[in-house]
């Protein structure tokens, strides 16, 4: 079983990565996918940044760093995980992350 965890570096989005964790301690089957969505660039973004490259590497920056204090709980525990950053609209990236790695959960 996967499952997809959605994080933004929220103490609630941590408290799910607990839980799912715990889940795991407890005898479920299973690994987890870390991601973060980051919102597109705004209009004034891409007029002091042109450059689609630089934005990208920010946006990836971002959401790496948004996934810091998740990968450190699930390292701890020794629970095996995917990760994946994406920019876009949220709800429609987190269904196409959750398919394309065969979420379960």
């Amino acid at each position: 079983m996967k499952i997809l965890l959605p994080v933004d570096g929220s103490e609630l989005s941590l408290k799910a990565v607990r839980l799912a964790v715990d889940l795991l301690r407890q005898g479920l089957s299973g690994t987890l996918v870390l991601a973060n969505v980051q919102e597109p660039a705004t209009l004034y973004e891409m007029v002091v940044a042109p450059d689609g490259e630089v934005l990208r590497r920010v946006a990836t920056a971002a959401g790496v760093d948004a996934l810091q204090a998740a990968e450190a709980l699930v390292l701890a525990e020794g629970v095996v995980y995917e990760r994946e950053v994406a920019t876009g609209d949220p709800a429609h990236m987190l269904v196409e992350i959750g398919e394309r790695f065969g979420c379960d959960m």
